[in-house]
């Protein structure tokens, strides 16, 4: 079972992934190069993670799983809250966050690739 603890060890196992605080002591951020990709709930009674997602699957996975809702406080049409329940496994979690991870990956310019060794 995923916890705050072990999904932040799967967020920080990326490359060049670093964490934060900047919105409140009780929202751990996890960006690359600066961007984030992900955003974990420390107080919500189940895990739950805002993450990137192309818009079209966005709505896709809203349609066939309860808990994942448009983002908490992110813009609704690039971002999904997802909530840990017994309604979602682990390996669509990691594909989720795996996902988002590459989105923002994929939105770099090419020379910050680079410095980051991409």
């Amino acid at each position: 079972m995923y916890n705050n603890e072990s999904y932040r060890e799967y967020c920080l196992s990326k490359k060049a992934v670093t964490e934060s605080f900047p919105f409140n002591e009780s929202t751990l951020v996890f960006k690359v190069a600066g961007k984030m990709f992900a955003l974990l709930s420390l107080d919500a009674p189940n895990l739950r993670v805002n993450l990137k997602c192309d818009p079209e699957w966005a709505l896709e996975l809203r349609e066939q799983h309860t808990g994942i809702i448009p983002g908490f406080h992110m813009n609704k049409k690039h971002w999904n809250s997802v909530i840990m329940d017994s309604s979602l496994n682990h390996t669509l979690l990691k594909e989720l966050t795996n996902h988002s991870y590459d989105l923002v990956v994929n939105s770099l310019t090419k020379k910050v690739k680079l410095e980051m060794g991409f």
